[in-house]
């Protein structure tokens, strides 16, 4: 079993879904269907999309690595699954908001970034001192 890791995969598929609505939405409100017809805002909360899609199904499965193998205490596999999933509301809030750099996308990806180091540097070092 993998409780941590099920909490945390349960709360970002929410947020995915969330995501998705956003884009639902807006291809709704501006009569688009595939692409972003040149709508930046659009373009943007697609990408907030995409960038999520990208980055959180390896980030859980090296969470659930790490809890399969206790590679982590469990204080540290909720350490992480709570700090990526306050990256990813960081990023899709501060992309969503501007193209540009913004404090929630810079912050939110170097917080996703630090899971994923984290976890697979915790993995290998776990699985190598065996």
């Amino acid at each position: 079993m993998l409780p941590i890791t099920g909490i945390y995969t349960a709360l970002l598929a929410l947020l995915m879904l969330w995501l998705a609505m956003q884009v639902v939405g807006l291809r709704r409100k501006f009569q688009v269907g595939i692409g972003h017809g040149g709508e930046e805002e659009l373009a943007r909360a697609i990408r907030v999309h995409a960038n999520f899609i990208e980055y959180v199904p390896m980030s859980l499965l090296l969470l659930g690595m790490a809890e399969l193998n206790h590679a982590l205490p469990v204080a540290g596999l909720y350490a992480a699954g709570g700090v990526l999933l306050l990256g990813r509301l960081m990023h899709a809030t501060g992309l969503r908001r501007d193209a540009g750099k913004t404090f929630g996308r810079f912050y939110g990806t170097l917080l996703t970034w630090m899971v994923i180091i984290i976890l697979s540097a915790a993995l290998l070092w776990h699985t190598l001192s065996q």
